[in-house]
């Protein structure tokens, strides 16, 4: 039985090439960077040439990339350091964010009586761009963090309109763009925006391995010690052959970005021509024009049907979720429906259907199968 993937928003498969760049680095390149020897500064090379090479696809400088091992970490990273060392006393979220951003602005009140607000949502998910400037209009030192694209219903953030907000209230503005770098098109000199964070699984390169963008003279301070490192910023041996497979995947992911993107948007937009048929009352949990990658729908089925789908597909041979991979396991609606959906629906199954280039119409033709004999 062929395996069917369709959970691209929690991680995705390597590219061949990046396997293949991996294992030469980690055959050749195996000098410590940091080391003065020869072996040592050719694989500095490797890892500046990989820094240079990110930078460059976001229009960024060398020095505003920081390698980290994942997007949770540099999360974590900017908000702690905004408060302990950039004197932020307020941060402004939403509860649509990623775990990772929420329950860090939970900690940082409890550990320094930081206050945080959290700006109003629609019921398409998307922010309430008023209520946002609503809030900026208080006389705090403020740090906006707002996910650009949101890893359950795809809801999709003007980045640049909310980051010229945040520049005209001198607020600090970060954003996680887990779920769109390698996927969109960002020119961070353009963009107002100060701190953002990628983790390579995202785009088809290995997990273990991310970085953050943090814009010079910020005066971002290390998280912890025991190197000198990423510019000072981050202890710790760098993970070559990670780095380089990040540096491969990304580059990839923009060279060949139009051809994949308009191969996913006649999948997604195939998904939901199959919907309206075989389920006319199902709903688009979100805006159904987010992102491409990302298709949230709940399904009109029963109660009893709900707590089992996943199951049945599964048995099938077909990989979806829920929700958040973060929150695997539970069969609680997720954080981000519960701010969406009526009661009534929040009992009925929603499925989080991501793709990517790897996908087929095969692929989806199966999946509505599966779904019409349960």
């Amino acid at each position: 039985m062929k395996n069917i993937y369709l959970d691209n928003a929690s991680t995705t498969a390597l590219r061949p090439e990046v396997i293949q760049e991996m294992t030469k680095v980690l055959a050749e390149d195996y000098g410590n960077p940091s080391s003065t020897h020869s072996l040592g500064r050719k694989s500095k090379s490797v890892l500046e040439l990989s820094r240079k090479s990110i930078a460059q696809n976001l229009n960024a400088t060398a020095q505003e990339i920081i390698f980290t091992s994942c997007g949770t970490e540099a999360n974590n990273w900017i908000l702690r350091s905004a408060v302990k060392d950039l004197q932020v006393t307020r941060i402004i979220t939403s509860r649509m964010e990623h775990h990772a951003v929420l329950y860090t602005a939970l900690v940082l009140q409890k550990e320094f009586d930081i206050k945080i607000d959290y700006v109003n949502v629609k019921a398409s998910g998307e922010i309430d761009v008023t209520h946002l400037v609503e809030l900026l209009s208080q006389d705090e030192k403020t740090l906006v963090s707002l996910m650009h694209v949101n890893n359950e219903t795809g809801t999709i953030l003007d980045l640049e309109r909310v980051g010229v907000i945040c520049k005209e209230h001198a607020a600090l503005f970060h954003s996680d763009t887990v779920q769109s770098i390698g996927k969109i098109e960002i020119d961070l000199q353009k963009t107002a925006v100060d701190f953002i964070v990628a983790s390579a699984h995202k785009f088809h390169g290995p997990k273990g391995v991310g970085f953050t963008f943090i814009r010079k003279n910020s005066g971002i301070q290390p998280l912890f010690f025991g190197g000198e490192q990423e510019k000072g910023l981050r202890a710790g041996t760098e993970a070559l052959h990670q780095i380089a497979g990040m540096s491969k995947a990304l580059e990839l992911s923009y060279t060949n970005l139009e051809t994949e993107k308009s191969h996913i948007l006649d999948l997604r937009d195939y998904l939901i021509s199959k919907l309206e048929i075989e389920f006319p009352d199902y709903k688009v949990n979100g805006n159904i024009d987010g992102f491409y990658t990302i298709l949230n729908v709940l399904l009109p089925f029963t109660e009893d049907k709900t707590a089992m789908i996943l199951f049945h597909l599964d048995m099938k041979g077909i990989a979806v979720s829920r929700g958040s991979a973060c929150q695997s396991g539970s069969i609680k609606p997720s954080h981000v429906l519960l701010e969406m959906l009526s009661n009534e629906d929040l009992k009925k199954p929603s499925l989080r259907i991501s793709f990517s280039h790897f996908n087929t119409l095969q692929d989806i033709d199966a999946l509505i199968e599966a779904l019409k004999t349960i």
